[in-house]
């Protein structure tokens, strides 16, 4: 037969033909509508366009000299100056002896270490302003954004649909309201770039563009938050969706299984070790899981889809802070979310797309945006959590969803979809023009043409009766008349301009629509009370009110002076502001207290220092810790106590400061010098073996007398070699001849020289933590857990250099780690009940 008889398609593998489907030109024709072939000027332009508004955006708060506060400031500022002083003195900041009286940052998902651009910010500059800090984070948002160019233009939806979805990508629901959260907005930065290469590494079965995304994706990851772990599972989908819509699934399965490895087994390589050693920390933290009545008090109320059409109809944006939407003042107490969380508003150009185009239109239901409309709906039901019949077996039996205590986070994939349908209708109608409906159409089709703008309307309807119910309710009516009147107004101004344009000026009017819908943007998103307040509320980092400054000046120079005879004492900051919750890991002070969810579960039922330190109601005392002249507050070093206000007007709960000396008192800040503590480390010749876990239940700590004791955990015994009074309690045993002098305190290291006449164990009161190994002259030996929460090593007669030294990426870690979140799994598998 000649090649001129061969049919099309003749002689192609099933392989071969989903490989035509899927590198299709972007001029191809899509199934709805036909597609938009992008120049290179168009491009070039739209890129423009994007980084223009990104930089109108990011302007703002400097200009009005705002910071992104709360988190972003209480909580990642410090994390990322303490990465930054770390790095230049040489060191990795594994450990954290700053906060909570020793931390593992190296296994906090919020430390920022594992995030590589953050890492090489803090390389370059270890100390940052605050202003430096929220560039950095904003522009984040920059590779979403120009990856969402490219999954346009690879779709070869229209340019302006394009510059829209960048635009809502950028600033729009919770990307803008929950800037505070640095490590969310990090990841969610990263989605469309790994979406992108995802798909091009598929069409294309390219290793390279597979290695790309398995690079970009565990970056994304690798902050281990929920937007994260909702983020991946919508890029899971787009290479399932990806394979069930071929023309022939398995063989383009089959065509890619090794792309697909290659991105399996490097993203998996990346991001192994940073996850196991979050397990390992959870296992042990206040947070190894949530139950699920505590995750569905996260959920998103549908209430809040009101702020998806007004911006300000509950007040979101007031800087009176008098929001009246639903948040946990509402609704009694049936929620965790606030105003920040349940805020939805990406511009109203989207929503009446959405509404109008979309929904009405029908549009929505086109095959080439089908797999973002369903990822818009997941996250949706996902985020409404308790309000859907959903959630439950979803919690229930969805590996990972329980480690996360807040569905309504999935309102940052509710933005992605928002920011890809909202842009693809953009496309349709410069390709279109504005939908109508069929004449032509008969029966079911009718039908269905007629419910769906009956739908729109009901949804609206149903948003405006809630929201204006809860404004009239907390007697704001006129004020949320009057933000629906402006969203009202420029709604009506964008669809009278949309049927007026003639085929020819439909891109002009959709370029002109989107750049109001920019401008609109910038205006209600950016620098407003979800997300910006005066850098000076943050003096604590650039410069204190003189009376502060004295004080803490003043406190330092005397810790600073204990420390050079060797001695190391504690401090607790409480009640000063938020910024000063771990503003010690910039000071330098090793807080005992600090602002943190993530803490270890021992400690905080032994301490009770609670996942806030800006207000001194919250502090807790347990039995062990009943104020601070306790024993273990003894044990644990703390000598200074830092107050926003004098002794005598502390909450009625706190222990009285019997015997604290006043150092220094002014306006909010007072420093209180306690009873002299226990020293940082000992000898001891007498060991009293206890079980941890009942102590930690009772009211006190074990008596034990005279400093030639430590109490020692009962998985530590088989461990020890000496006698130490552990076969015969009853037999006399002699107190050590010798010292313990600290030689080095560095955050990973600490250095000890002992000299003592006998066989003894070196306590350490530092947090005792898989990880930490012990060397006594260079030699292996293994840590003890002495005194319910410190460290302590067996050391022989004689003068020796010990070692503890965090080495939690060793292997013999690693291992223990995999080993023991094996057999909890186990055990959670045998026991789990809901």
């Amino acid at each position: 037969m000649s090649g001129r008889d061969v049919k099309p398609g003749a002689g192609r593998t099933g392989a071969e033909d989903a490989d035509r489907t899927m590198t299709r030109s972007p001029a191809s024709p899509t199934r709805n509508g036909l597609a938009h072939p992008w120049s290179a000027r168009d491009f070039w332009l739209a890129l423009a366009a994007v980084l223009l508004f990104w930089a109108a955006a990011a302007a703002v708060w400097p200009l009005h000299g705002a910071v992104v506060p709360w988190d972003s400031k209480n909580h990642f500022y410090p994390m990322l100056r303490y990465l930054g002083a770390a790095l230049a003195n040489g060191e990795l900041p594994l450990w954290n002896p700053y906060h909570f009286a020793g931390h593992p940052s190296v296994a906090d998902p919020q430390s920022l270490l594992f995030t590589p651009t953050m890492l090489l910010f803090a390389w370059l500059d270890p100390s940052p302003s605050m202003e430096l800090f929220d560039a950095v984070v904003f522009a984040h948002l920059i590779p979403g954004a120009v990856a969402t160019l490219l999954l346009f233009r690879r779709r070869g939806w229209h340019a302006a649909g394009a510059v829209a979805a960048a635009m809502v990508f950028v600033l729009g629901g919770s990307a803008s309201a929950r800037l505070q959260h640095t490590g969310m907005i990090i990841s969610y930065g990263f989605v469309p770039l790994a979406w992108w290469l995802l798909e091009e590494a598929l069409a294309r079965r390219s290793y390279a563009f597979g290695l790309a995304f398995a690079v970009v994706a565990a970056v994304m990851t690798v902050g281990r938050d929920q937007v994260a772990f909702l983020c991946g599972l919508s890029l899971i989908g787009v290479a399932v969706h990806a394979v069930l819509t071929a023309p022939a699934p398995f063989a383009y399965l089959r065509a890619r299984i090794g792309v697909l490895a290659v991105m399996a087994v490097v993203g998996g390589a990346l991001l192994a070790v940073p996850s196991l050693l979050t397990m390992q920390f959870l296992m042990t933290s206040t947070r190894p899981s949530f139950g699920y009545g505590a995750a569905i008090m996260g959920s998103l109320p549908p209430s809040s889809f009101a702020t998806a059409l007004f911006a300000d109809v509950f007040g979101s944006l007031r800087w009176t802070y008098d929001y009246w939407g639903p948040d946990w003042k509402s609704m009694d107490g049936n929620t965790w979310t606030d105003r920040a969380v349940n805020y939805l508003f990406a511009g109203t150009l989207p929503a009446l797309l959405i509404l109008w185009h979309g929904l009405a239109g029908g549009r929505l239901a086109a095959r080439e945006i089908r797999y973002p409309v369903v990822v818009l709906g997941a996250a949706t039901l996902y985020a409404l959590g308790r309000y859907t019949p959903l959630f439950a077996p979803i919690f229930d039996h969805f590996p990972g969803v329980d480690l996360y205590r807040r569905p309504a986070d999935a309102t940052f994939v509710i933005n992605i979809g928002l920011s890809l349908t909202a842009g693809y209708l953009v496309h349709r109608y410069v390709t279109e023009g504005a939908p109508r409906l069929r004449s032509g159409a008969v029966g079911l089709a009718r039908a269905v043409r007629l419910a769906l703008p009956a739908l729109a309307l009901a949804a609206v309807s149903g948003i405006l009766f809630v929201s204006y119910t809860y404004a009239a309710k907390a007697h704001h009516l006129p004020d949320a008349l009057r933000d629906g009147l402006i969203g009202a107004g420029i709604a009506l101004a964008a669809v009278v301009a949309m049927l007026w344009a003639t085929p020819g000026r439909r891109a002009l009017v959709a370029s002109c629509l989107v750049a109001l819908l920019g401008a609109e943007l910038v205006w209600r998103n950016a620098g407003n009370s979800l997300n910006a307040e005066p850098a000076g509320r943050y003096a604590v980092f650039q410069k204190l009110p003189p009376e502060q400054l004295q004080g803490l000046t003043l406190l330092k120079a005397e810790l600073d002076a204990r420390h050079a005879k060797g001695e190391h004492p504690r401090v607790e900051i409480l009640g000063l502001g938020g910024a000063w919750q771990n503003a010690s890991m910039v000071l330098g002070l090793e807080d005992t207290i600090g602002y943190n969810p993530l803490r270890l579960a021992d400690y905080e039922r032994a301490v009770g220092p609670g996942e806030n330190a800006a207000d001194p109601n919250l502090r807790q005392f347990p039995g062990l810790f009943r104020g601070y002249r306790s024993r273990l507050a003894s044990l644990l070093g703390l000598e200074y106590l830092v107050l926003d206000r004098p002794a005598e007007r502390l909450p009625r709960h706190f222990p009285q400061l019997t015997g604290a000396k006043l150092l220094y008192g002014s306006g909010e800040m007072w420093i209180y010098r306690l009873d002299p503590a226990k020293p940082r480390a000992y000898l001891a010749t007498r060991l009293v073996p206890v079980d941890s876990e009942s102590v930690l239940n009772q009211d006190e700590l074990p008596e034990f007398e005279g400093n030639e004791t430590a109490l020692v955990d009962q998985d530590s015994v088989p461990k020890i070699k000496g006698g130490f009074g552990l076969k015969d309690p009853a037999a006399p045993v002699t107190a050590a001849t010798g010292t313990a002098t600290i030689l080095a305190y560095r955050r990973n290291v600490v250095t000890v020289e002992v000299e003592t006449d006998r066989d003894s164990v070196l306590v350490l009161h530092d947090i005792f933590y898989p990880g930490w190994q012990a060397r006594v002259d260079g030699e292996r030996r293994p840590i003890l857990r002495t005194n319910l929460l410190f460290r302590g090593v067996e050391v022989p007669a004689g003068k020796h250099v010990v070692e503890f030294r965090f080495r939690p990426l060793s292997v013999d870690n690693l291992v223990a780690a995999a080993s023991e979140l094996l057999a909890r799994d186990d055990d959670a598998g045998e026991t789990a009940v809901r």
